[in-house]
């Protein structure tokens, strides 16, 4: 009877032995797969998470055109990239630094040595060591100096060194041209227009007998032959007859055939005289008339 309960008592703390052992091995478990779990979580997020949205592609440039364009503007020669900025200097009338240029026009000085040296050293250019500037000929900013400019050249200016004093200067002079403060007349052989000024602070008067001089004054009948006498008493023609009679030769063109006059209008006597210019002499007193 002894033996007998010595061996149930033996075979239950086996029992719990063995139980032990399984809630054990079962913590274990539980415990290893709570760190799988918590470990493998975040990458399974994370995976769809790239899935989800993926890294935007790397981007180019879609402006190459205008790289391009650029890139032409900085491999064109030194004469071009110099008229591209006097070209915006004339047109703003605003002084720019170099990166201000290269933002403007695309002309990097800074990498091009030999544009920025011509542009300081051109006659048209100002630098004052930082800006870059339009410099005109003559130095006038409105209409009111433009008047005093044109004043001071009694014997005529040429209206193209007037042309980029500043933006409006053309309107400035056939404004003063319609108040009679300028006259505007061309040059025969350049045909350009040439500005003098009408000052009314210097009315002239001409006596009736200079008036009847001048009127009297017999003219040679050939144009070649009046330059010649201009030119004998110092003064230049406005025309060059025997120039542009020889470039009409040259190039076969011929000239426009003279008009018969009737015998009674001139004859060989008859003197060719100032009588073409009637408005000088409307207030003459010719004696006996």
């Amino acid at each position: 009877m002894a033996s007998l309960q010595e061996s149930l008592t033996k075979f239950k703390q086996q029992q719990e032995k063995c139980q032990s052992t399984l809630t054990s091995i079962a913590a274990k478990s539980a415990s290893s797969r709570a760190t799988t779990k918590q470990k493998t979580t975040p990458m399974g997020i994370s995976s769809t998470t790239n899935t989800k949205s993926p890294a935007p592609p790397v981007k180019f440039s879609n402006d190459t055109e205008r790289l391009q364009h650029i890139n032409s503007i900085r491999k064109a020669p030194v004469g071009a990239q110099m008229k591209r900025v006097i070209d915006l200097l004339l047109e703003t009338r605003q002084a720019f630094t170099i990166e201000q240029i290269n933002e403007a026009c695309y002309v990097d000085m800074n990498a091009n040595k030999a544009v920025f040296d011509s542009l300081r050293n051109n006659p048209k250019v100002k630098y004052d060591g930082k800006c870059f500037s339009y410099k005109s000929k003559h130095d006038v900013k409105d209409k009111s100096q433009l008047l005093v400019l044109v004043r001071k050249y009694p014997e005529g200016i040429a209206v193209i060194d007037l042309k980029d004093a500043y933006p409006t200067v053309m309107e400035d002079l056939q404004a003063l041209k319609a108040a009679g403060q300028i006259w505007l007349l061309s040059n025969f052989d350049s045909q350009e227009d040439i500005a003098y000024p009408n000052d009314p602070r210097v009315p002239i008067k001409v006596d009736d007998d200079l008036k009847l001089l001048f009127r009297g004054i017999e003219l040679p009948r050939d144009m070649i032959d009046i330059e010649k006498d201009l030119q004998k008493n110092g003064m230049k023609p406005a025309t060059n007859t025997a120039k542009r009679r020889a470039m009409a030769q040259v190039h076969g063109i011929a000239s426009k055939p003279k008009p018969k006059k009737k015998k009674h209008e001139i004859s060989k006597r008859t003197k060719l005289t100032n009588a073409h210019l009637p408005e000088l002499f409307r207030n003459l007193n010719v004696p006996g008339s």
